[in-house]
């Protein structure tokens, strides 16, 4: 988001939290008469306007599912948000794909190309 957006937002919204990857969360002052309610968006911590980036519970709380601010609960099998790795060096790739420099297990579907006069 540019620097003139952010100080409108500023201006127009209070700053209701922020996430632990930085997104800052706002709330505008004035009720959307349209909508009946205030208007609530996020403001990216780095810059790009991937959805991924936002965790799960400030999604509900972005789109009006939950009314009260997110807590993250802490259970010991839950792993922190990460976003969208698609793309990236970081995306999961089978065994056999061509990026993992590695051969794949034979399946019924392989077979040998025909060659003439053979």
């Amino acid at each position: 988001m540019s620097r003139i957006a952010l100080f409108t937002a500023r201006l127009t919204a209070r700053k209701v939290g922020q996430d632990a990857l930085g997104n800052t969360y706002f709330e505008s002052r004035r009720v959307v008469p349209v909508y009946g309610r205030a208007r609530r968006f996020v403001v990216l911590a780095k810059g790009s306007s991937e959805a991924t980036l936002v965790p799960p519970e400030w999604h509900a709380w972005l789109h009006h599912t939950t009314a009260s601010l997110p807590e993250r609960p802490s259970y010991p099998w839950l792993k922190p948000h990460q976003p969208n790795a698609t793309g990236t060096a970081l995306a999961w790739r089978p065994k056999g794909h061509d990026y993992r420099r590695g051969g794949r297990n034979a399946s019924a579907g392989d077979y040998e190309a025909w060659t003439p006069g053979s």
